[in-house]
């Protein structure tokens, strides 16, 4: 039987409509969450993303800024800026688009973004709340993927997960917030050994490594919740995932398509971290 299709387009849809009816409220109380976004350089992708940001941000009522920054700014001289923003009490949330330039160092500049405006979840304060069971602005694709599992009525209590992927932006928040719902979770990366046996015994296997059809249909188990977090070019132009889709929705009981899976669910766990931050700044 064919899996059942987590359809991350249409459950993102009904949260940013209930975004939307959230803003409108604290509107009608003279209040309006603020969301900055700091593009720096003219990276084509990250353009795309930024304008996927602030039109979700302008849809649903939220006030956005956008920070069109040159590649050439120092690294000071951005943080100044981010400084600024920290200071602005309009502005609830601040996003700071990825990849940066080769000058500057990432991970200075997300430790200049307050925890309290860090919408993106990325700060180490809040990834070490994350860590310690008590999560506050929690990253966004992890935290769409659990609601995509819970639109799915899938059981985690008990059930044995499998992540491939370690990075701080997916993988390690994802395998925390997977043992707080009681999981199993097992994590894999590259130097992981047996990676087809491992997969194919777990019940919510999550690909998360970036490479292109890396999880066949062979390494899934009958009945598994698969989910693709992967989004990559190929030779042709098409969009591919983590995941080689049509084997592996043979074998799955659910899976995420590619586009229109996991996605969507990231800008939408978004909007809600700027009405998590904006409801914390005003508490």
């Amino acid at each position: 039987m064919p899996a059942h299709i987590l359809d991350g387009k249409s459950l993102a849809a009904e949260l940013r409509a209930g975004v939307k009816r959230r803003v409108a409220s604290l509107a009608q109380r003279g209040m309006r969450p603020g969301v900055a976004v700091l593009l720096v350089g003219d990276n084509p992708a990250s353009r795309i993303y930024v304008r996927n940001k602030t039109r979700a941000c302008e849809e649903t009522g939220i006030y956005s800024r956008h920070l069109d920054l040159p590649a050439t700014i120092g690294e000071a001289a951005l943080i100044a800026e981010i400084e600024k923003l920290n200071a602005d009490r309009a502005i609830h949330g601040i996003l700071v688009q990825l990849p940066l330039p080769a000058h500057i160092d990432p991970a200075r500049v997300q430790a200049a973004v307050s925890p309290a405006k860090d919408v993106d979840g990325f700060h180490v304060e809040n990834l070490g709340a994350l860590v310690a069971g008590r999560p506050r602005l929690v990253p966004c694709t992890p935290a769409g993927v659990i609601r995509l599992i819970d639109r799915a009525g899938v059981a985690l209590a008990g059930r044995h997960a499998v992540v491939i992927g370690r990075s701080n932006i997916v993988g390690k928040p994802l395998a925390l917030l997977l043992l707080q719902r009681d999981a199993t979770v097992t994590i894999c990366h590259s130097k992981s050994q047996d990676l087809e046996n491992i997969a194919r015994s777990a019940d919510i296997l999550v690909a998360a490594a970036g490479r292109a059809k890396l999880v066949t249909g062979s390494m899934v188990k009958p009945g598994a919740c698969v989910i693709d977090v992967g989004m990559n070019r190929l030779a042709d132009g098409s969009l591919a995932g983590d995941v080689d889709f049509a084997p592996a929705a043979k074998v799955a009981g659910w899976i995420t398509p590619v586009p229109g899976g996991v996605g969507p669910m990231t800008i939408a766990m978004l909007l809600e971290n700027c009405l998590t931050a904006h409801a914390q700044s005003t508490a």
